[in-house]
Parts: structure tokens; sequence; C-alpha cells
């Protein structure tokens, strides 16, 4: 970890996953402005030491940088050594880092399915529980889980993604019952399409969702703000968008059996 104003600070510190690009990038410009020191962790290096020194000089915050492989399954526990050897108190963990594929379950690699349950949901999992206890010593504490509004619906076509971030939303909404009245508290953000590097690692440019114009993509910068204002708020669920809302709550309204198809059809290649 490399970091770049060495003297101690007082100010809340955040520590961000997946901060190298996208909503993870923007979530930890959003905190730095609202005044937070940051530990920016992703693989890439460069990306991050860039985005530490225009947070520092920009906003006069301390920047911590740790390039780490999140999907490793001993990245968590050398995380949180890291910061233990630093003296580093995390106040608020953003939960970011993660990824999807696109195609039918039964041809996609295996290996690649199992790293995302990994990095989706362990990872997540791993983290919390490793930083939870030092926040509800100092009864003081925030934590920010990036899910998506397919953790309202099963998702054909992305069947694990959209299982993991089930995951993530039930998890998220009983740890922050749990936490209640302890000065911690749990968001999680559920947005929708964002323009990022995502829809093209997944390979969803050609899905009818999004060739449609029907769903509108939303920038990261106006997903982070909301994210991020939630969160210093202490609310549990914010999903962004309004279009993106009624998304959420219309599988309410449908038999659970059509719900799957509705989805599968809209995810499909368009021809």
């Amino acid at each position: 970890m490399t970091n770049t104003t060495p003297s101690r600070s007082r100010r809340p510190l955040a520590l961000v996953t997946g901060a190298s690009g996208g909503i993870g990038e923007e979530i930890a410009r959003e905190l730095a402005a609202n005044g937070h020191d940051v530990v920016l962790v992703a693989r890439s290096t460069a990306k991050l030491d860039a985005l530490a020194e225009d947070l520092r000089v920009r906003h006069h915050v301390t920047t911590h940088v740790l390039a780490l492989d999140l999907t490793a399954p001993d990245s968590p526990a050398r995380l949180v050594e890291h910061l233990a050897g630093r003296d580093l108190h995390v106040d608020v963990l953003v939960n970011n880092a993660g990824f999807a594929t696109y195609g039918e379950f039964h041809t996609s690699d295996l290996g690649g399915q199992l790293q995302m349950i990994g990095l989706n949901v362990t990872t997540l999992v791993e983290l919390t529980h490793r930083l939870l206890p030092g926040m509800l010593e100092r009864r003081s504490g925030r934590v920010l889980n990036v899910a998506s509004t397919a953790a309202f619906m099963p998702g054909p076509l992305m069947a694990t993604y959209y299982a993991t971030k089930a995951f993530v939303l039930s998890f998220g909404e009983a740890l922050a019952e749990e936490l209640r009245g302890s000065g911690v508290t749990v968001t999680t953000l559920c947005p929708g399409p964002v323009e990022t590097g995502f829809q093209a690692r997944a390979n969803l440019g050609e899905s009818r969702l999004l060739r449609s114009g029907f769903m509108r993509v939303m920038d990261a910068a106006s997903v982070a703000r909301e994210g991020v204002r939630a969160t210093l708020a202490g609310r549990r669920v914010v999903v962004t968008g309004l279009m993106n809302q009624v998304q959420a709550i219309s599988p309410r309204f449908l038999p659970r059996g059509v719900v799957p198809g509705v989805v599968r059809r809209a995810q499909a290649r368009a021809h």
C-alpha cells in the first residue's frame, strides 16, 4: 500500500473496493468531496495512483492505494492486515468490486462463475465481517454494499450474477436490522444500467433491454452521489432512477412463474 500523503489525519476514513473506474471511482470522488480520507483498492496500480493524486490535490484529503486482486481467496485478510499494520481504522466500508457474465449457465465457464460468486459475495461478506467489530466498538460506522436492480428478480442468461446481487440485498437488509441502534448502518445501493465498462465486460451490449432504449443508462457520478448521500444518512436501500424503481417493484405484481420469462426476453440478444 502506498500513502500519497503521509501525515496522520482526523478525518473519517473510507475504504472503496473496485475504485479504479466506474461507480467505485465516483464513490471515492464523492466521499473525498465530503471530507473523507480514502483507501483505494483495485488491481490497477496506475489508475489508483492517478485517482489518489487527483483526490489529494482537489480535496486535500489523505489517500492510500492498495493494488490487490480481490478475487484471490486470501485478499480480504491481506487487505485488513495492511490496514492494521498502518493503524488505519475504517469508518466507511464500500463493497463495490464485482463483475458479471452473460450467456446460458450450462455453457459458461465454471471457473468464471465461481470467481464471480467469490468476488460479488464471499469477499463482500468477509470484508464486512472483519471490519464491523471495530466500527461497533467505536459505535460509529457506515457500510455501503453495491448491489443492482438485478437483486429484485431472477435473471436468465445472467443467472449467477442476479443471484449474487439478490444475496447482497438480502444480506444488507438483514444486517442493517441487526445493527439497529448500534451507531453502525448498512446501505444497499441498487443501480440499473450505468455508463461504465461493466456492460462491455459482461458482453451485454446486444441485449434487447439495452438496445431498446427503454432503460435509461445513468452516469456513474449520479449513481455514486445518490449512494453516498443515502449512506451518510443511514438509509437501508436506495434504488437509483425512477424507471429502475419501477423495475424493482414490478415483480411483486406479477405471478412468480412469469417473471423469469419476462427477464429472459428482455435480456435476449436483439436480432
